[in-house]
């Protein structure tokens, strides 16, 4: 039998159980192939209200168990991750169009988050505070209680479980609403992960489904915080909604980074590291290097060693193939790429190579020469798209480099450390990467953006973790109730 066993999920959403969902199902496909995949079930905006009833009663034995159960669990759930890694891999190919290296670094950052997480479970909770009264006073960290997950397609485990692990391990019941297009991948499998481990049921639930099925998540009253990873204009709605019902919502949004390359860098080495930043996964990940910033005098040496790695990257079925680049993930999100690509030549903007697809295969796109209005330059364009201007003095670099409403990732590719670091504390962003490219993520790092990127570092590591999964609650006690108390 296989750990992913469709005879288990065939139609049905999670619940601590597989059952049907209210919204009834839908096929999951392969965008490399058209293929179907299976089919799951589809969760209807009353399923949530199913999900946070159970959750709630689930969550007070979860938290009342103890550090060390909930540590088990996870050290558990970390583990099935490897031992599972060939079947999960084939998922994330075959479902969200991976190239197999991509499925296996989210399968053992998968393990990596959990492992941590564990940890996280016995981490202090508080601290002793200073009174200006004969009392005891302290702070104490106690769970929100339920915590909802909104997770897109792109990275369907890594964006799941960095928000699943920690609140778990702080004692939190989790709702997940994964993307419909990676349902399995990002969904079914977390949940047979967490069922292997041990969780209680009840205390994950699952629930694949459209905008209203978020929509309903967000407002839901059970849940106290929502972490949303997503396109800045579903992030605006999020975080209206979340103000509107008083509920904190972390949200990690869209990207344009600019990757920076100053004089007298080895210019191939530097193509290179543009090249990743730029097509890896197709380009469709929220830190992607969509701006190159380029030095005057290598500007040319750099665009044509920049071509020619776009154009011998191999395009193909990564299921299938050896390749370096798969699939869109569907013929919506293909629209748009070459939609943003074709606008920008019609505005002035140089093919240099690339800009035709075949099927959802989309060629490694270099755009040289067009004014920095362009849509492939100036938006996210989440494909594999590359856009390069130019720069005469490290002033400039700076204002093409902050000329933008997005703020996630910045890389710089330099020869000075200290220089770089001086002009990298001129651009607002969320993660700065000297001699790197723009696409860096570490289980123990912090995670976020600025402008319209999200608000703010509010994932990753031990501090961000606690903070974001958690209530502070400040206690006072006397030894004994005596006269007038001020």
């Amino acid at each position: 039998m296989t750990f992913v066993n469709e005879s288990d999920w065939a139609g049905k959403i999670y619940l601590g159980e597989w059952t049907a969902g209210g919204g009834g199902s839908f096929v999951v496909r392969e965008p490399a192939t058209g293929s179907d995949l299976g089919r799951i079930g589809a969760a209807s905006p009353s399923d949530v209200a199913r999900a946070t009833d159970r959750a709630v009663a689930a969550q007070r034995g979860w938290a009342g168990a103890g550090y060390q159960h909930r540590a088990a669990v996870l050290r558990r759930a970390g583990d099935l991750w490897l031992a599972h890694a060939e079947e999960i891999e084939s998922w994330i190919v075959r479902e969200s169009g991976s190239v197999r290296g991509k499925a296996r670094s989210e399968i053992e950052r998968a393990a990596d988050e959990c492992h941590e997480a564990a940890a996280l479970a016995s981490h202090p909770v508080g601290e002793v505070l200073r009174s200006r009264s004969s009392r005891l006073s302290f702070s104490r960290q106690l769970p929100v209680g339920v915590v909802g997950v909104i997770a897109p397609f792109n990275f369907p485990v890594i964006l799941s479980i960095r928000s699943i692990a920690p609140a778990l391990a702080l004692g939190n019941a989790v709702v997940l609403k994964p993307d419909p297009r990676t349902a399995v991948c990002g969904g079914v499998i977390l949940a047979r992960i967490f069922e292997e481990a041990g969780l209680p049921a009840g205390t994950l639930s699952v629930l694949p489904g459209g905008a209203a099925v978020g929509e309903e998540l967000v407002v839901d009253p059970a849940v106290r915080v929502v972490a949303f990873t997503g396109s800045t204009q579903a992030g605006r709605s999020v975080g209206r909604l979340a103000g509107t019902h008083l509920k904190r919502a972390h949200l990690e949004l869209g990207g344009n980074s600019a990757l920076v390359v100053m004089p007298g860098v080895d210019v191939r080495r530097a193509a290179e590291a543009g090249a990743f930043g730029s097509f890896h996964h197709q380009g469709q990940i929220c830190m992607a290097t969509g701006r190159h910033i380029v030095a005057d005098e290598i500007g040319d040496e750099y665009v044509a060693a920049l071509a020619e790695r776009a154009t011998g990257l191999r395009v193909g079925d990564p299921a299938t193939e050896d390749v370096e680049i798969g699939p869109i993930i569907d013929e919506r999100q293909l629209g748009r790429v070459h939609g943003l690509v074709a606008e920008s030549l019609d505005g002035g903007t140089e093919l240099l190579c690339g800009g035709r697809s075949d099927r959802l295969f989309y060629e490694p796109t270099v755009l040289v020469g067009g004014p920095t209005s362009a849509p492939a330059y100036a938006d996210e364009v989440f494909g594999p798209v590359a856009s390069v201007v130019r720069y005469s003095t490290p002033e400039e670099a700076v204002a093409l480099a902050a000329d933008s409403q997005y703020g996630l990732s910045l890389g710089i590719i330099t020869t000075d450390g200290l220089a770089a670091l001086e002009l990298a504390q001129r651009i607002p962003v969320g993660k700065v990467h000297i001699n790197d490219q723009t696409v860096v993520d570490e289980t123990l790092s912090p995670f976020g953006g600025t402008g319209v990127s999200g608000n703010g570092s509010r994932l990753g590591g031990l501090r961000h973790n606690a903070d974001a999964y958690t209530e502070t609650q400040w206690v006072t006690a006397r030894s004994r109730l005596s006269g007038a108390i001020v």
